[in-house]
């Protein structure tokens, strides 16, 4: 019998081995990890996590899972809360070509099931690898444009697959339970640009670590589910999501070129979309370093997806809105050359200077010449000074990368208010040799806060 779309990727996903991945993509995988443990820390300053926080608690009453820089909760609270910590504070990964959050759905599993387990960190290397190759696969293969187009929010739709992916790899699946777990995932796809510009965009992203967690523990129990979800021709995702997909692109060069490279970070807070904004606006900065009151015009030109989406915030009203502002942060900016999550706080983002910036000066266009997150700013300053600076791949692209430096900054920057300083090195330390650890616990019990044995 011929082989599914669905079979060769489950396949795949199962057999994964540490020798099968080339070493640039252990680093990236190991980049991913620790941008992720960052974001999850920042997250706690969230805005909707305390409710969030309270949901996950209610799910059950047990606390054998680790809560990164939290307290601990049951495997499927913590696996719900970790996943909307990584995207909680808008700063987590960002796979470009299909609009998707890759780790708050891959990683939560992934680190809680080899914290149950207690496995190795190589075996969570290869997993993570698994859960990553294996989302970013399902999104290019579904043909994202069709599914945007008909409104779907890639997380909570390719989301699950990964997590499953991840779960089972570390679970020891055959194919054929991987592919019953892929069917059990896709069944649970869902998520809709209809919750745009509310945080139910960010529990898209915690439901799809839950739901590929959920698929891939009842497919160890046998559960009789379909091998063939993303090609069935009565309901299989890319069809019911899409216009039939693209599922060559699923398998094609499998395991010889790695998808998740294409797996971006991002080196500030705000919306993916405008991370290429942001990049043309530092390069500007750091050559000229001007500030809001040396502008006499500021003018800014984004595609126009991305203008739809964050360039009709002049008059943002509170810190979500400010979060997604092309304005409020082309403002924050140039107002203080720095962009953390300092500057979303409510006593800057209320600032006066700041508003009418956003209001008044910074002057977002569309322009249909720029494509995904390309940008161009243009100022004249008040000296009379013209400066243009364009951006086609922003920091933190596959084509821009950043250095395993910067984001061991961004993890310390988002750490030091959660984690002794000891705990914080240690922490890097055990990322960076992440194949050499002996024990997934050992690193979960350095993200819980009351730890302070290490710093003695």
């Amino acid at each position: 019998m011929t082989e599914t779309t669905t079979e060769h990727l489950a396949r795949f996903a199962a057999s994964l081995t540490y020798a099968d991945l080339p070493p640039a993509v252990r680093e990236h995988c190991k980049d991913l990890l620790l941008d992720t443990l960052a974001c999850a820390l920042a997250g706690h300053a969230g805005e909707e996590t305390g409710q969030v926080s309270r949901f996950a608690a209610s799910l059950a009453t047990s606390s054998e899972s680790t809560v990164i820089g939290g307290s601990n909760l049951s495997l499927a609270g913590a696996t719900l809360l970790n996943g909307y910590l990584i995207t909680a504070v808008t700063m987590c990964d960002i796979h470009r070509s299909t609009l998707t959050h890759v780790t708050p759905e891959v990683v939560p599993p992934a680190l809680l099931i080899a914290e149950r387990d207690n496995a190795s960190g190589r075996d969570l290397l290869v997993a993570l690898a698994a859960g990553f190759e294996v989302t970013t696969r399902v999104g290019i293969g579904s043909d994202y444009p069709a599914v945007r187009a008909r409104g779907f929010h890639g997380p909570g739709v390719f989301g699950p697959f990964g997590a499953a992916a991840a779960v089972g790899r570390l679970r020891g699946f055959s194919a054929d339970a991987m592919a019953r777990a892929f069917g059990l995932a896709g069944s649970q796809a869902g998520g809709t640009f209809a919750a745009w510009g509310t945080p139910t965009v960010k529990f898209h992203q915690c439901r799809g670590a839950l739901s590929g967690l959920m698929a891939a523990l009842l497919a160890e129990q046998d559960f009789l589910a379909t091998r063939e979800f993303l090609t069935a021709k009565d309901g299989g995702l890319f069809i019911a999501f899409s216009n039939g997909g693209k599922p060559e692109q699923v398998t094609a060069d499998l395991g010889q070129r790695w998808e998740l490279q294409q797996i971006a970070l991002r080196l500030w807070p705000s919306a993916s979309s405008i991370q290429g904004m942001n990049t043309a606006l530092f390069d500007a900065l750091e050559e000229w370093p001007f500030k809001l009151k040396d502008i006499k015009s500021a003018k800014i030109r984004v595609p126009p997806t991305v203008f739809n989406l964050h360039g009709k915030l002049a008059k943002y009203k509170a810190k979500f809105d400010a979060l997604i502002s092309g304005h409020y942060t082309a403002a924050a900016i140039i107002e203080d050359h720095v962009l953390t999550l300092g500057q979303f706080a409510q006593e800057r983002y209320d600032d006066p200077v700041l508003r009418k910036a956003a209001a008044e000066l910074i002057d977002i266009q569309a322009d249909e010449s720029l494509k995904d997150v390309q940008a161009v700013v243009a100022f004249e300053l008040l000296d009379g000074t013209k400066i243009v600076k364009r951006c086609d791949f922003p920091r933190g692209s596959a084509e821009n990368p950043l250095t395993r430096a910067q984001i061991e900054t961004k993890f310390r920057t988002y750490a030091h208010n959660r984690l002794p300083p000891a705990a914080i090195e240690r922490i890097i330390g055990a990322v960076a040799t992440l194949e050499d650890l002996g024990s997934v616990r050992e690193l979960m019990q350095l993200l819980r806060p009351d730890v302070r044995a290490v710093a003695a």
